[in-house]
């Protein structure tokens, strides 16, 4: 496969066994209590994590984790853990203040405060995923929903959300435009936005997502019996990335695997943070075909716990993303079939080119006894896309 990245490599300070900025944003007790919360959750079960021996040898290197987030509850990707729980959050939240008493989890979940829940509305923007997780939330617990979405959502993705019974509104513009949209207006109507970027004052939420996520590390961590040497993380907004960082680094300490972050060349706002030195807001002038990482603005938030935690900034051409997904769909020697989204394939793009490059893999600290662990944030969320990519002349 002919692939090409860019990377910007900039090595964290010295921290401590437990990053002090990941504990204090995220702490295990956060990650604990959505744990707890979430596998109660009917049709909960561990997503896959699949050894791709056959591409680990080809790659010259020890191992290739993928966990694979297609199966999550139904949805198709690892955003189910997220938007869902950080809704059942602002419920709880909005139900205690108006009765007066702390309400436990459980007693939204099972419909106890219905009537309360129903008069509470959730808006958020999306490229897809989240939106989904939101939708899907809202429909269990009885609660209105509305979505913004950008002008480049495929209706495939809108459908699905409106199949969950959100409202979805469609505006011109960007994905940083719909956030804008969706937070103006909830402040207009009185409605809950339920986002996974953080900005000044507006922080639960969007550390209710990232500790969800946490239910998806948790898994990968009790499965393996030695940390991974390298982790490849996609880029959005940082909550994946700043999520599973944090989690590793409770866990592994010491040993937390080296952090790589990854974004489309096209929307590239964690890499200009790494330069920058701050959290730094890019402007979008075309789409990237990973829809789930178009995010001009980093979350605040995110961006605390990676300039701390994370290694190495990457940015990768969109000519690379079918290639891999078709790769994944069609694999090496007995390597099993993965459907992935173009979100899904970041990671493993990125590390492919870097072991193509002898320059970069060596800034990168790769060698045969890497073990690398990649996220699979999603399947195939829209059919029709995946179709598209599949029936493309196959260049690996």
């Amino acid at each position: 496969m002919d692939l090409f990245a860019k990377a910007e490599i900039r090595h964290t300070k010295g921290t401590s066994p437990v990053a002090t900025t990941a504990n204090q944003l995220l702490s295990e007790q956060d990650f604990e209590q959505a744990w707890a919360e979430i596998t109660a959750w009917d049709g909960y079960a561990a997503t896959p994590l699949v050894d791709l021996g056959a591409l680990a040898d080809s790659l010259t290197i020890a191992k290739v984790l993928y966990k694979h987030e297609g199966p999550r509850f139904g949805l198709g990707s690892f955003k189910a853990l997220g938007a869902a729980y950080a809704a059942l959050r602002v419920l709880q939240r909005q139900v205690s203040r108006r009765t007066g008493q702390q309400v436990s989890l459980s007693s939204i979940r099972s419909g106890e405060h219905a009537e309360i829940c129903s008069e509470i509305t959730l808006v958020s923007a999306t490229d897809g995923n989240h939106g989904r997780s939101l939708a899907w939330g809202c429909q269990r617990f009885g609660v209105p929903c509305r979505i913004y979405i950008h002008a480049e959502v495929s209706e495939g993705r809108a459908q699905a959300m409106r199949d969950l019974g959100a409202k979805v509104i469609r505006i011109d513009g960007d994905y940083d435009d719909s956030v804008a949209l969706a937070r103006d207006e909830a402040e207009q109507q009185g409605w809950f936005v339920v986002s996974d970027t953080s900005w000044p004052g507006y922080t639960d939420p969007p550390r209710d997502v990232m500790a969800g996520y946490g239910v998806m590390t948790r898994e990968i961590c009790e499965a393996l019996d030695q940390a991974p040497t390298h982790i490849f993380l996609q880029g959005g907004v940082g909550g994946l990335a700043a999520s599973v960082a944090a989690a590793l680094r409770q866990y592994w300490q010491q040993g937390a695997p080296r952090v790589v972050v990854v974004e489309p060349d096209l929307a590239a706002c964690l890499y200009e943070s790494a330069r920058a030195g701050r959290a730094t807001t890019v402007t979008i002038s075309e789409e990237t075909i990973m829809a789930g990482l178009s995010c001009g603005e980093p979350s605040e938030m995110a961006w605390e716990i990676l300039e701390q935690e994370a290694s190495d900034f990457i940015t990768i051409p969109d000519s690379i993303v079918a290639p891999t997904v078709r790769l994944l769909a069609r694999p090496q020697g007995t390597d099993p079939v993965v459907e992935a989204g173009e979100s899904a394939v970041a990671g493993l793009a990125a590390l492919i080119a870097a072991r193509q490059d002898p320059e970069l893999s060596d800034r990168l600290g790769l060698n045969a006894q890497s073990r690398v662990l990649l996220i699979g944030s999603e399947g195939v969320t829209d059919r029709e896309i995946f179709a598209q990519i599949m029936a493309e002349n196959d260049d690996v």
